[in-house]
């Protein structure tokens, strides 16, 4: 086990371990941090706890000091910094003609990179940007494109339920999330319907999934046959979260051109009162014998042991 911190750069972020040394950091308290991008301020979002190794991502870094008042000032700057860094950004994309939206800038603590977050329908050749950016904020340049699930976490906005984006509010990550989701829930597969206003399907979709599986198993897909107390029937609707299968008995098989016949009325079941029958079932060898006489079967069996 090893014993570790976790702390977050933006208030919805991915959480991340550092080694806590000997400070004392309850939740809240602001710290100054090394990463791959230069020297970082986050905010303790885990109190000092232990971890297995297996969770850890080699090497585990030292929180180097508790921010101080003056570094609180310095980050507050940057973020003050940030419109200014989007307009002069902008300038530039419109003078090289460059077809990229601009979607946010960040400073890194120290002042030693700028990175600017955009999105793009294909590669963007912005070297030419790069170089003028360069010269007017006389630090390192990083261009970013990110996708439209990422533009919707930073841009936020309002979803179809009327409450702000989950990813912009408290969703640290994405996870991934697919149409057979909205198929098991019995949703419209209106795109309009189940998609976010990142044009992506709605990340809540996988909420309730786990749910609807576990109340899916054992039952019956529409238009499968079934055995009920009140003989064969044919499967019209299948409610999940009720445990409500809906049918018409079939009153009549079919027989040569004749139709199946089914009843005029439906009949209710639950999950738990009904039994499926097996999809593509083989019948047994000796389903097959059922009729001959006791010669003939034997012969049938030699037959089949050769």
């Amino acid at each position: 086990m090893v014993k570790v911190v976790g702390v977050k750069f933006k208030s919805v972020g991915k959480m991340y371990y550092f080694d806590p040394d000997d400070f004392e950091l309850p939740l809240g308290t602001n710290v100054i941090v090394e990463t791959a991008r230069g020297m970082e301020f986050g905010t303790v979002s885990l109190e000092p706890t232990e971890v297995d190794e297996s969770e850890i991502v080699s090497p585990l870094k030292k929180i180097i000091r508790k921010a101080s008042e003056q570094d609180k000032a310095q980050h507050e700057e940057n973020i003050k910094k940030k419109e200014k860094a989007l307009q002069i950004c902008q300038e530039k994309i419109d003078k090289h003609g460059l077809v990229m939206k601009l979607i946010d800038v960040e400073y890194t603590f120290d002042n030693s990179k700028v990175i600017f977050y955009f999105t793009a329908d294909g590669r963007v050749d912005f070297r030419e940007l790069v170089k003028d950016l360069a010269a007017v904020f006389k630090m390192r340049i990083e261009l970013r494109q990110i996708g439209v699930r990422d533009e919707a976490k930073m841009m936020g906005g309002i979803g179809a339920c009327g409450r702000s984006l989950c990813c912009n509010s408290w969703l640290s990550g994405f996870e991934p999330v697919s149409i057979k989701m909205a198929k098991v829930q019995n949703l419209s597969l209106n795109p309009s319907k189940i998609s976010g206003i990142c044009g992506r399907l709605m990340c809540c979709l996988k909420y309730e999934n786990s749910t609807y599986m576990e109340l899916r198993r054992g039952m019956p897909d529409v238009g499968e046959r079934i055995k009920t107390r009140d003989g064969i029937a044919v499967v019209v609707e299948s409610n999940i979260l009720e445990n409500k299968i809906k049918t018409r008995l079939v009153v009549e098989e079919k027989q040569g051109d004749r139709p199946e016949k089914l009843s005029t009325e439906y009949y209710t079941y639950k999950k738990q009162e009904i039994k499926r029958l097996e999809k593509g079932h083989k019948p047994k060898k000796e389903d097959l014998f059922e009729g001959l006489d006791g010669e003939l079967l034997e012969e049938i069996k030699d037959l089949l042991k050769d």
